[in-house]
């Protein structure tokens, strides 16, 4: 049994196949991943005795080594000087290496950077330090102490095991505490550079952090009660300087803010809402435009781990908008689904589009990340492992699935393609997108088949009553009964379906430019259309329970882990 909270991409799937299971399709899913188990790594794992010797480290595969792992790492977690890093590892290398904590932290990064590379022994290096390092927690901790298992968790979050990760994080946590990490007035007690270099271990430690409790669902390790670490870097003017690590952490503590006022209380409010976009909008004028500008195609040339760390804070902006208006996306399925609508009524008074445009701004968010994503897939520039954007990818690639499926647009086809296309790009060397891959691929095939079926019935409906007009269909005496309609197709193998013509993006990200730029202090209570019990605070345990037969769609479960939600793992042990 593990926890899996409401907030969590996993809970979010749940949510999304009783919706579709329940109204649209029984079969939509296959069996296979009705399961809740998606966690762990599906693969045999090796168990690796303990290691006498330190692994032989060839020195001329550490340039390429170190590459890979500030590609994977760059946005994520900033421990080292990486412009020394290569000269540093491989006078280390060249000499007698030892078994102190420096030397398992420089195997934990080789054993990161060499994580797909097959001719070099990377879970020899890891299983070697990660033993080490546990040997050493007797000994005086140290910022190193920190670092290796901050290294051990990130290693374990490429090699999809991901609950491993979340236990030797915790180590990780309870050493930067236990060394003042947290506090800059005790950094700068080592001088400059090394203060620095503390307080960007700190920031690093509440990235991850924050990946790894919204991923999961669960609290996180780390507060900023009693933490004096400035997560802005101000130049000589008072200006912000543009740094990826603090456009990272900035923009994980909106997320953060997010689980907290909405996820975890269950309840949304339009003062919520308005505090979270403007948070949002805050940072999307201070960071969104420069990190864009580093993934255009102008900046091919720069560089890569720049690049991929850009990508990766992007990407987190996205979910972060997702988070907040997926519980309006929901609220709008379950309505058309139960009225039987595929599309959002024409010529809408602007009082009432409200709760629409919070839906669009969710599909919005998702098409950004996908165009951000497959642009730089297609242009070789995203490498290694990314844990997190297989996680958010999944995410985009269901709300894309049920924007398609409530009838927001067919071009919406051609976005969830494209997302399952990263899924699978992925699925090279990350478990996790293998199985979230068919997951999407099951959900795209019932909408479209589902869209499919209701044209066919509308039209079968338009034959009835024009054929007569020219004999097209002799008039025979028919049984006053409803038309059936077919249902809808899920296999993988149905033929390849028409695609819409390609928009361009900018055009696509209208409706989510506009959102950034109107306040929902603009809109009373009334613009929502929801029921008066929600003009000032939305329980959204207004939600729960199983969809059932009726026509209520209040019926849909948002949070399917909170209460009998099992998860078995041991068939994967």
């Amino acid at each position: 049994m593990v926890f899996i909270g409401d907030c969590a991409p996993l809970s979010f799937y749940q949510s999304v196949r009783q919706l579709v299971t329940s109204r649209v399709d029984a079969d939509a899913f296959a069996g296979q991943n009705s399961q809740h188990a998606v966690l762990e790594n599906l693969r045999p794992r090796q168990v690796v005795g303990s290691i006498a010797h330190p692994p032989v480290v060839r020195t001329a595969n550490i340039p390429a080594m170190i590459a890979r792992y500030i590609t994977s790492t760059t946005g994520l977690v900033d421990l080292f000087d990486n412009a020394l890093l290569t000269e540093n590892m491989t006078l280390w290398a060249e000499s007698r290496r030892s078994t102190d904590v420096a030397s398992i932290v420089n195997y934990l990064v080789l054993a990161i950077g060499a994580h797909e590379d097959e001719d070099e022994p990377g879970s020899a290096y890891f299983e070697y330090a990660k033993e080490q390092a546990f040997a050493s927690l007797g000994g005086d901790l140290g910022i190193e102490t920190v670092q290796a298992f901050i290294l051990i968790t990130f290693y374990m979050l490429g090699a999809c095991q991901i609950n491993s990760a979340f236990l030797y994080f915790g180590v990780a946590v309870r050493a930067a505490y236990a060394i003042g990490v947290h506090r800059t007035e005790v950094n700068a007690h080592f001088g400059p550079q090394t203060g620095k270099q503390r307080d960007r271990l700190w920031k690093s430690l509440r990235i991850l952090d924050l990946f790894l409790s919204t991923s999961m669902g669960r609290p996180p390790a780390t507060s900023d009660v009693d933490c004096t670490v400035s997560y802005r870097t101000l130049d000589d003017q008072g200006k912000d300087v543009f740094d990826m690590l603090d456009a990272s952490v900035q923009i994980m503590l909106v997320v953060e803010n997010v689980v907290e006022e909405i996820y975890s209380r269950r309840k949304i409010s339009l003062s919520i809402t308005d505090g979270i976009s403007m948070k949002l909008r805050e940072w999307s004028t201070r960071w969104l435009q420069q990190l864009k500008d580093v993934t255009s195609p102008k900046a091919a040339s720069g560089n890569v781990a720049v690049v991929n760390g850009a990508c990766q804070v992007i990407a987190t902006y996205c979910y972060a908008v997702m988070l907040v208006s997926r519980p309006f996306l929901m609220y709008e399925l379950c309505r058309r689904l139960s009225d039987g609508v595929t599309q959002a009524p024409p010529n809408k008074p602007a009082m009432i589009s409200g709760r629409l445009k919070l839906a669009d701004a969710c599909i919005d968010a998702a098409c950004l990340m996908v165009d951000t994503v497959s642009d730089l897939i297609n242009r070789g520039v995203i490498t290694g492992r990314m844990p997190l954007l297989v996680s958010w990818l999944f995410a985009s690639s269901l709300v894309l699935g049920l924007g398609l499926l409530g009838g927001f647009g067919r071009v919406l086809e051609k976005y969830a393609r494209t997302s399952i296309a990263g899924l699978d790009f992925f699925a090279k060397s990350d478990a996790h997108a293998v199985q979230y891959s068919v997951i999407a691929k099951s959900l795209l095939a019932t909408a479209v088949g589902y869209l499919e079926s209701r044209e066919m019935q509308e039209r079968l409906q338009r034959t009835a009553s024009s054929s007569q007009l020219f004999g097209l269909v002799p008039r025979e005496p028919q049984h006053n009964a409803d038309m059936p309609s077919p249902r809808p197709r899920t296999s993988f193998g149905a033929s390849d379906r028409s695609r819409e013509a390609a928009t361009r993006p900018d055009d696509q990200h209208q409706a989510f430019r506009s959102l950034s730029s109107a306040g929902f202090a603009e809109m009373d209570s009334a613009a929502f259309d929801l029921p008066n019990s929600w003009a000032q605070t939305t329980d959204l345990s207004f939600f729960d329970g199983l969809l059932d037969t009726q026509d209520s769609w209040s019926t849909l479960n948002l949070f399917p882990f909170e209460e009998g939600g099992r998860i078995d793992l041991a068939r994967y042990f």
